[in-house]
């Protein structure tokens, strides 16, 4: 039978939704406290650290990394270009170009990738467990958003060629690495991995559903 909260409360999906807009407007409220020193936007500063983690990256990927409109990414780019952070670089073709920071670049880069200290207490205020579950949570939602088309392919683990979970009879670490060639576990999954090299479309389907039945025998 339900009770009053099931009949008056906000579906669950819609509350934890509304925890994540909150969170997203500390996130944007510290962006702009980080960037501002640094004489950057956010946005240019976003710009900076996926051209940090990805040099020569051409204008149009950028656009869809960052989430913005292709003249949104263009005009941060041009004034990122006349700082002095960015410069141009021919692409494969004569009508494209790629994008690589300068020294000073990489100066503001490194500081634009420090994350706000305050949210920094507030995971670490979880305990291992919880922040192991809040990154596998997080791992599923941007995934989601990914297969939606919402967001450009993420280099996560989840989505790698190298990817073989629960192939290990060992609990805190029963997922492999190809790459690699080493176990690990829930607590060590990636968003963000230099060497994910994004597997079949079958391949990850496959993977995701055996990733999501733990209760899978180890083969």
């Amino acid at each position: 039978m339900s009770g009053i909260f099931d009949a008056l409360g906000e579906p669950v999906a819609q509350r934890v939704t509304g925890g994540l807009a909150t969170i997203g407007q500390v996130l944007k409220s510290q962006a702009w406290k980080g960037a501002g020193p640094a004489g950057v936007t956010p946005t240019q500063a976003q710009a900076l650290r996926v051209l940090r983690e990805r040099p020569g990256t051409g204008l149009g990927a950028l656009a869809g990394l960052l989430g913005v409109s292709a003249p949104t990414a263009s005009t941060a780019v041009n004034t990122l270009v006349t700082k002095g952070l960015v410069v141009k670089e021919p692409g494969p073709d004569r009508r494209s170009i790629t994008l690589r920071l300068t020294a000073a670049g990489e100066e503001v880069a490194d500081r634009a990738a420090e994350w706000p200290a305050v949210l920094v207490r507030a995971v670490d205020a979880l305990d291992p467990a919880e922040q192991t579950a809040l990154l596998r949570s997080l791992v599923t939602l941007v995934r989601a958003l990914q297969e939606a088309g919402e967001i450009s392919p993420q280099r996560m683990c989840v989505t790698c060629r190298h990817f073989r979970p629960h192939v290990h009879a060992d609990p805190r670490n029963p997922h492999h690495c190809a790459f690699v060639d080493e176990p690990f576990g829930d607590r060590h999954l990636r968003l963000d991995c230099a060497e994910q090299e994004e597997a079949a479309p079958e391949d990850r389907r496959a993977a995701w559903e055996r990733f999501t039945s733990p209760d899978t025998a180890p083969r």
